[in-house]
């Protein structure tokens, strides 16, 4: 006999992926939530203690929509159950009884049996009948606050044993659907609680069938099934080391347990730390009436969203399929039918659909997707929540709903659109949908809009493997599944053999803004071979693939991808979205293209020009080198001389484009060793063009060297210990205002200056910067008004703002150095750890992606008012990479920042988020 997999205990708690140690939750307060009958003891307002699920179903069953009855056991007794391996916090048991009375009562029907009267009953078999011809039998469902779609666990058609499902087979005149469901059951009940994994079961399944010569499952007797059931009973004892439970109420409390337990599987922590879902709780644990879409030709099953996912247009979307449960219109095992096609199989059921979408529209006021049943031609809905969909859909979707009267601008801006759903407006697309026309190879559904291009890998490990070695990858498989998230999450897009609209790679890859083709038939995948075939064809791993997610085409090869523009609807949308919000935006922006791109995303400025990426060209990097390695200040005068040319150029150019908004630049930054030439040939080239000896060179280099050079030789050290540079730099700036005002060009320059620790360094450098103006000024005979401020990236700025604000007509937080030096972890180095501290709940965030509020933002907030006590009307802004994270966006805009500055296509993002902030605060 072997032993089940090392997955459950024997109360059915798993082992936790992550150990880290969480707050102590509330279980003061009720623990389980009632609904059913047009009432409920809960509402969307609970959603943190009820889940999405627990949340949406109580809310429906308020309006008095079709819910099956049902309770939802709170959020917080999830970590509890874990933490104390399996055991229930105190009172939950009995809250749990009153659940299951609730449900007898509406429905008139028994759970269990006579031989099992509370929860906890020690697992006897039963001997018992049922006290009823009408058995009660539960699902048992995960869900938490945010969707995590098919990342947990659940267990359907529970409370059957030997007694209870003869008592179904009676009581619906159906054996074969009775029998049906206990084989389920078995194989769900064992694959999810105890571990035995579902290909035992699938083995056995595939034995009967070439036993009785059928090929679908469908064409099994009920005498078939009693015999499969026997048999999936053997497989579970054989590698669970136990007989099947047979107590209800046992299977109840394992069941539950197994999906609290699943919060903490791998598939879930590592969703929860890809969409950065650090502070959710646990899951919520939903046990319900079971409806059954199997009974027979007027039952069956399906998925709909009230508006296309994909597009927004505003029609039902979705699949369901006759006969059939839910898990196989999701699991991609038989072909599903389109949503429309229901109103001619069950027109009196998509009549109510239609009407169920318009109200839970109208209630919720944000696209739904619904998930139903119809039994014997009654409809069930059993879940709703805010569809999940793609960048473009949101957009129409947010517009749209306004159009309709369903919303007003400010909810629109602040619950229709997220801001990655902007991010994926700015996704490429193929440069010419007709050049690909002769390799497109298949088609299938277009799942997830959009363009991909990557190098085909087969496995989710893989793909993340390839991706961590910096390919683009597309990932290829049968069908996903939610182990795959990983992969997923690597890939450029997704391309599966199996699987409809609703299967789990479409969603997962809409809500990412993935593209993703999905149910291509044609491809016969060799996962093992590392190849798939279509016809013959054959692709192997690390062959170039494209896809095209809005039509589904499958594409030989690597397609030419280009930027999308960006009209119409997002024009009416980031109306309304600077309509609402008060924090400006600007763009870090180090070229002319980026400063012109910037304008275009609706950028209010430039908030960071690197001066130093304008000195690395071919044509500019011998004359910097020089400067750096000359040995006398005339030699160096000159090198200096010839790079000021190009940095007027350059300037000029970011003042064009931002005609009327201010334009932030900053001084020279880095170390000079990252100009110097570090190859043998590149010295050599480099003593050629100075006339010098290689060794020369070679020395020069060797001096430069420090231990620590991003806490050396940079920044407004190199301005003080070379006010030459400074002063050229200077010089550039002011010479290209000028020029520009001229032109009529609304000029506003700011001269920021890098790693200030000390009021007494940015009053040297200012110095300079006000002599070299005052001295443009008088040569031109005009003057341009201009700023000179400071970039708070030193924990010591931040702490004597208040001085330094003495000497700065601005602040600008340059955050990504301000949390290096605030933590002590290197920005290069700190991915070989930040993993497995966010896996383990030591940090709660990556502090170089979302900002650290509690230490980094204390100096920031710190800074900002320590800053304007000094002078009033001090401009700060943040210009680090934060400045494009939602989350960091909002924090400035409580603090009371003026601005944020990110990279040029997260501009739209960070105005979302401004706007979204302004509106929640």
């Amino acid at each position: 006999m072997s032993a089940a997999p090392d997955r459950r205990s024997s109360n059915g708690a798993a082992p936790a992926v992550s150990d880290a140690s969480a707050p102590s939750p509330d279980l003061s307060g009720r623990l389980v939530y009632r609904f059913g009958a047009g009432e409920a003891d809960g509402d969307l307002s609970l959603k943190p203690l009820l889940g999405g699920k627990g949340a949406s179903l109580a809310e429906m069953s308020r309006i008095g929509l079709p819910v099956p009855p049902g309770f939802t056991i709170s959020t917080v007794c999830c970590q509890y159950t874990i933490d104390h391996d399996g055991a229930w916090p105190d009172g939950l048991a009995e809250e749990v009884d009153a659940g299951l009375h609730h449900i007898e009562a509406i429905l008139g029907a028994r759970f269990g049996d006579s031989a099992s009267d509370d929860i906890g009953g020690d697992g006897a078999p039963a001997t018992a009948a049922p006290d009823t011809e009408a058995p009660l039998l539960l699902s048992v469902r995960s869900g938490a606050a945010q969707s995590m779609p098919g990342m947990m666990d659940t267990v359907l058609n529970l409370g059957l044993n030997d007694i209870v499902t003869e008592q179904l087979a009676r009581a619906t005149g159906n054996p074969r659907f009775a029998y049906d469901a206990y084989r389920r059951f078995i194989d769900m009940f064992g694959d999810v609680v105890t571990g035995v994994p579902h290909h035992h079961f699938e083995a056995a399944l595939a034995a009967l069938k070439a036993e009785r010569s059928v090929t679908s499952d469908l064409d099994l007797t009920a005498a078939d099934l009693r015999t499969l059931v026997a048999r999936y009973k053997a497989v579970y004892e054989t590698h669970a080391g136990a007989p099947f439970p047979t107590d209800p109420r046992v299977q109840l409390r394992l069941a539950i347990n197994a999906v609290f337990a699943s919060w903490n599987n791998e598939r879930a922590v590592k969703f929860r730390r890809i969409n950065r879902m650090q502070d959710l709780v646990g899951t919520a644990v939903t046990v319900q009436a079971m409806v059954f879409g199997n009974t027979g030709p007027e039952s069956g099953t399906g998925v709909l969203f009230t508006r296309n996912p994909a597009t927004g247009e505003a029609t039902l979307f979705g699949e369901f399929l006759a006969n059939a449960q839910g898990e196989d219109v999701v699991g991609g095992l038989r072909t599903p039918r389109a949503i429309a096609e229901m109103e001619e199989a069950f027109p009196g059921v998509y009549a109510q659909l239609v009407d169920a979408a318009r109200r839970l529209e109208a209630h919720n006021a944000d696209m739904q997707d619904v998930e139903f049943t119809v039994q014997d031609g009654q409809l069930f809905l059993l879940q709703t929540r805010n569809g999940k969909r793609t960048g473009p859909a949101a957009l129409k979707i947010a517009v749209d709903f306004v159009r309709e009267g369903l919303a007003d601008p400010p909810t629109a801006v602040r619950s229709l659109v997220e801001p990655h759903h902007i991010d994926q407006l700015l996704h490429p697309q193929f440069a010419d949908a007709t050049a690909y026309a002769d390799r497109v190879i298949a088609t299938g559904l277009p799942a997830s809009p959009g363009a991909a291009v990557g190098r085909v890998v087969f496995t989710a490990d893989e793909a993340e493997r390839q991706r961590d070695a910096g390919e683009r990858v597309l990932l290829v498989r049968v069908e996903t599944s939610p182990e795959d998230v990983g992969g997923m999450d690597a890939a450029e897009g997704i391309l599966t053999a199996r699987g409809g609209m609703t299967s789990h790679a479409a969603v997962v890859a809409r809500g990412w803004g993935t593209p993703c083709v999905s149910g291509c038939g044609a491809l016969v995948i060799d996962e093992a071979a590392g190849r798939f075939t279509v016809g013959d064809i054959v692709v192997k791993t690390g062959d170039w693939l494209s896809i095209n997610g809005s039509t589904g085409e499958v594409i030989l090869g690597q397609e030419a991808l280009v930027e999308p523009e960006l009209t119409g609807d997002f024009e009416t949308f980031m109306g309304w979205v600077d309509d609402a919000r008060v924090l400006g935006v600007r763009a870090n922006a180090d070229t002319p293209a980026d400063a012109a791109q910037a304008r275009a995303f609706g950028a209010a400025g430039i908030g960071l020009c690197r001066t130093e990426h304008m000195f690395f060209g071919d044509d500019r990097i011998g004359a910097m080198r020089e400067m750096i390695l000359a040995d006398t200040d005339a030699a160096r005068a000159a090198a200096l001389d010839r790079l000021l040319p190009f940095q007027r150029a350059d300037f000029a150019g970011r003042f064009r484009a931002m005609d009327g908004f201010p334009v932030t630049i900053r001084l020279l930054d880095p170390p000079l060793h990252e100009f110097v030439p570090h190859t043998p040939g590149s010295q050599q080239e480099t003593a050629d063009r100075l006339g010098v000896p290689v060794e020369q060179v070679r020395a020069a280099v060797a001096r430069l060297a420090e231990v620590n050079p991003m806490l050396g030789h940079r920044g407004c050290r190199l301005g003080i210990t070379n006010p030459a540079i400074t002063a050229m730099q200077a010089c550039a700036l002011f010479e290209a205002a000028v020029e520009v005002q001229a032109e009529g060009v609304d000029v506003q320059p700011e001269v920021m200056v890098p790693l200030v620790g000390t009021v007494a360094e940015l009053a040297d450098q200012r110095a300079v910067v006000e002599r070299v103006a005052a001295e443009v000024f008088a040569e031109r005979g005009v003057e341009v008004a201009y700023l000179v401020g400071t970039m708070i990236e030193i924990p010591r700025a931040a702490l004597t703002a208040g001085a330094i604000a003495a000497e700065a007509d601005f602040f600008s937080f340059g955050t990504n150095d301000l949390t290096q030096m605030t933590y002590g972890y290197s920005r290069d180095d700190a991915g070989t750890f930040i993993p497995a501290y966010l896996d383990r709940k030591v940090l709660p965030a990556d502090p170089f992606q979302t900002l650290d509020r509690e230490g980094v933002g204390q100096l920031v907030s710190m800074a900002t008012t320590s800053g304007r006590s000094t002078k009033a009307g001090l401009k700060v802004g943040l210009c680090g990479e934060h400045g494009g994270d939602p989350a960091s966006v909002a924090f400035c805009h409580t603090v009371g920042l003026d601005y944020v500055s990110c990279s040029p296509f997260r501009i739209p993002i960070a105005r979302l988020a401004a706007a979204q902030a302004a509106l929640s605060a």
